[in-house]
């Protein structure tokens, strides 16, 4: 019997329970289509990398000793005279050298492809080798030659026979297209492929390779890799092939992990505000049917039947919701995959399990608590026209509610102050008492609606008169049903305030350290890895007006133990270009020193005089001398190493920037421009530009994440449409009357969509100030690591409440519609 009521009452209240639905709908697609893109680019790199050296037994390589940029420009390069020597190891059937290194690619519009985005790799062409195929026109043969990706050619529109310029460290190439090659799929990667002479060259040295890779000739990997690092000199290492891949998928593996705990921590924020318009719609609509569910117990039902009832409905709409969800989800997997490009989708058995798990678990969680409710009402209460749910007191909420909030706040506190002994640690106590403000200050709303939605209702009041008097009257009329709807939409609004709050406030605090420690005029830097060619620095040097040049190089090293960045410098030309303030010693760090900053000289309990021992990319060790000591620097950052010293142990060196002093004079502006000309890589900025392009780079950062958040806003609108339209249906009755007594079907509108409004607005003024704190609190915390400035973007937060009043109008468009639209008579006659 309970299993047809579930069935008719599905039936009978199909669009309520429909756009309860679209609350699961939205929150599951976004968790299966995250989930089905993560699985198929995962599939896409498993067959790539099971195919890239798929031949190699071992790898022989410089040893990673600096953890940075070991591959690149601070590695040790292998002389290519130890080819010859690996051949003659026994058990080696072939050994080729490998070159990689930065090559960009320059589109007809004069434009890096890729941008500072994708990797842009080049490599010197060994031939097919499974992962990489030559598709049209030949290998590359001399100085002037090169091959490019399919991909790469495709976006920049060029083909075989096409000349090109390609960014290299080094001065820019123009070359002449030879050959296409097949990839497969890089993710918007660029990969450009020269004859190996030239490739050593332009990417690292003459007569020196990256790696070795060795193919064996019937000996097991480990055995030859044991044998072959018997022949290597000191700085290299050999790894079996099966090593290598194994690394390079782990690092694909480590991207596409980030990329989908990011984007599932957005999909639960949205699954999270599901809950609570599933809640609040099995509330309403456990309400409106208490006599019917009253009448079931007189006639026999148990409490459990009863629940199991309505726990039912909740599963078929989990089931339908998921369903869509997943379907949803694969069209939004489908988008992302034609974006990065790649083939079919991959759909595996924990996409479905975990989706509907989601979905289901949810409903049902949500709907429980309205079902036990529904479940205490006594059969007698069948026979009386007031019946209504027993209601908890409201003392019980705020208790609960303000430990919660304060405990919240108490975890935040503990992990943005780095009490837990990981940064894996802190972020869960951050998150943890996030969620517990957000149900802290959710079980607090119907507090703190009534004083609020009074003040919020006063204008209607006064402007629509009676209309707007019975929409405040009516959001108050049930504290616990207002508050529900509006804390979900709180929750989107306060994380998007969050992350507004940290975004002003690290614009004003890099604009801040700009206008404190940017003392040059201009700063020419570079857009990829190519960094500035000698030539180009000379240039600069060279037009007229420019007084001083300072170059500056990023190296990676160890220092007393610990894997550190510097920069090296042309000092102490440097150090007037970034105002840097010398507390002790000097700016000047000679040949054989470094001069730290003076957090980084107190954590290591050292001073001018003292020796640190510094092992430099090479694996070769210096003690370099404490010449100087400065206050922090946003600019040059914690150290600087002797210049001589980073050169000496740099394979590729590479110049990252300049800056440059004219005296305050505008005029060599064009000069530089034009000495910068030939590589569109470089851009020469002014100290209004550096800003301007910080400010960009925030801005779209928080963009991304507040579209990605928007999500959740939207399924809180879809939660506001279903407590209007079901408080319509619940006052039905209430309705006709007022028609009967004149209210016009205008003002009736008017009413409902008031009532809206103000559920909205509250909504909104909650999660702001909430969002507020958040983001003052982390602004705090990251004080001390340059984000000194707190900044509240009041414009947007304008925009916002704005935003929330116009999600409250056309929330309301369809129930007032249909309330317009009652017949008067039936409408009076409803029970």
């Amino acid at each position: 019997m309970m299993t047809k009521v579930t069935l008719r009452n599905l039936m009978a209240h199909k669009v309520r329970l429909l756009l309860t639905g679209v609350a699961v709908l939205l929150g599951v697609a976004f968790v299966a289509g995250t989930l089905m893109f993560t699985d198929t680019m995962s599939k896409q790199f498993d067959d790539l990398f099971s195919s890239v050296g798929k031949n190699v037994a071992v790898d022989v390589r410089a040893k990673k000793v600096t953890g940075g940029d070991d591959d690149g420009q601070n590695a040790q390069p292998i002389p290519a005279s130890l080819v010859d020597k690996l051949k003659a190891v026994d058990g080696v059937k072939t050994a080729e050298g490998q070159v990689s290194g930065y090559a960009a690619v320059v589109g007809r519009d004069g434009k890096l492809i890729g941008g500072s985005g994708p990797p842009q790799l080049g490599v010197n062409w060994t031939g097919d080798d499974g992962a990489t195929r030559l598709s049209s026109g030949r290998a590359p043969n001399g100085p002037g030659e090169v091959l490019l990706d399919e991909e790469t050619a495709k976006k920049a529109h060029y083909r075989v026979g096409d000349s090109v310029k390609i960014i290299v460290a080094g001065p820019p190439q123009t070359m002449r297209i030879t050959g296409l090659v097949h990839t497969g799929n890089m993710m918007g990667a660029t990969i450009t492929s020269f004859d190996t002479a030239t490739a050593q060259r332009l990417l690292l040295k003459p007569g020196q390779f990256s790696e070795i890779q060795l193919g064996s000739d019937g000996v097991s990997e480990q055995v030859l890799r044991d044998r072959v690092a018997t022949q290597l000199p000191s700085g290299l290492e050999a790894i079996t092939g099966t090593k290598m891949r194994a690394e390079n998928k782990s690092d694909v593996e480590a991207f596409l992990g980030f990329f989908r705990t990011f984007f599932l921590a957005f999909a639960l924020i949205a699954v999270f505000v599901g809950a609570f318009i599933i809640f609040n719609t099995f509330s309403m609509l456990v309400a409106q049917r208490t006599r019917e569910l009253a009448l079931l117990r007189a006639i026999g039902a148990a409490r459990r039947q009863v629940t199991r009832a309505v726990i039912g409905e909740a599963i078929a709409v989990g089931i339908v919701g998921s369903t869509l969800g997943i379907a949803v989800g694969a069209g939004l997997a489908v988008a992302l995959q034609r974006f990065v490009g790649g083939g079919g989708l991959v759909f595996t058995a924990r996409t479905a399990i975990v989706s509907y798990l989601v979905g289901t678990i949810v409903t049902v969680v949500s709907a429980y608590f309205p079902a036990r409710r529904a479940a205490k009402i006594p059969p007698v209460a069948a026979m009386r026209d007031d019946v209504a749910l027993p209601q908890r007191s409201l003392r019980i909420r705020l208790v609960l509610g303000a430990v919660l909030t304060a405990l919240g706040a108490v975890l935040i506190g503990l992990g943005l102050g780095g009490s837990a002994s990981s940064g894996t640690g802190n972020a869960v106590l951050v998150g943890a008492g996030a969620f517990a403000v957000f149900i802290g200050v959710t079980m607090l709303a119907p507090l703190i609606s009534v004083p609020v939605i009074k003040v919020l209702g006063w204008p209607f009041a006064k402007v629509l008169r009676v209309p707007g008097r019975l929409a405040q009257q009516n959001a108050l009329r049930n504290p616990r049903r207002t508050a529900s709807t509006a804390a979900a939409l709180m929750i989107g609004l306060a994380l998007i305030t969050t992350v507004n709050v940290l975004g002003a406030s690290i614009r004003a605090s890099v604009n801040s350290q700009i206008d404190d420690q940017f003392g040059a005029d201009y700063l020419i830097s570079s857009s990829g890895l190519g960094g500035i060619d000698p030539a180009t620095v000379t240039a600069i040097t060279k037009v007229p007006g420019v007084k001083t040049a300072a170059r500056q190089y990023d190296g990676n090293a160890v220092i007393a133990g610990k894997k550190v960045g510097y920069i090296a410098a042309d000092m102490p030309t440097l150090a007037k270009a970034a105002r840097l303030k010398i507390t002790s010693g000097s700016d000047d760090p000679g040949r054989d020193g470094i001069l730290l900053d003076a957090p980084t000289a107190k954590a290591r309990g050292v001073a001018v005089g003292s020796v640190l021992p510094v092992t430099f990319a090479d694996g070769k060790t210096l003690p370099l001398k404490v010449k100087g000591v400065y206050d922090e620097s946003g600019m040059v950052g914690p150290r600087i190493v002797s210049e001589e010293a980073h050169l000496a142990h740099t394979a590729r060196p590479v110049v990252s920037f300049v800056a440059v002093d004219t005296g305050g004079s505008t005029a060599p502006k064009a000069g530089l421009d034009k000495a910068v000309a030939a590589n569109p890589a470089l851009k020469v900025q002014d100290q209004a530009d550096l800003k301007d392009e910080v400010g960009k780079q925030v801005d779209g950062l928080i963009s991304f994440i507040t579209i990605l958040l928007v999500l959740s806003v939207i399924i809180a609108a879809v939660g506001v449409i279903n407590t209007i339209a079901l408080s319509v249906v619940e006052r039905t009755r209430e309705i006709g009357l007022l028609r009967a007594i004149g209210m016009g079907r205008r003002q009736l509108r008017r009413m409902i969509r008031a009532e809206s409004i103000v559920i909205a607005v509250f909504g909104a003024l909650l999660g702001m100030g909430i969002g507020i704190g958040f983001g003052t609190s982390l602004q705090q915390a990251l004080a001390d690591d340059g984000l000194n400035i707190l900044s509240i973007p009041y414009g947007s937060l304008v925009t916002y409440l704005i935003v929330a009043a116009v999600i409250g109008v056309l929330a309301a468009l369809w129930p007032a519609w249909r309330a317009g639209r009652m017949d008067v008579l039936r409408a009076i006659s409803t029970e």
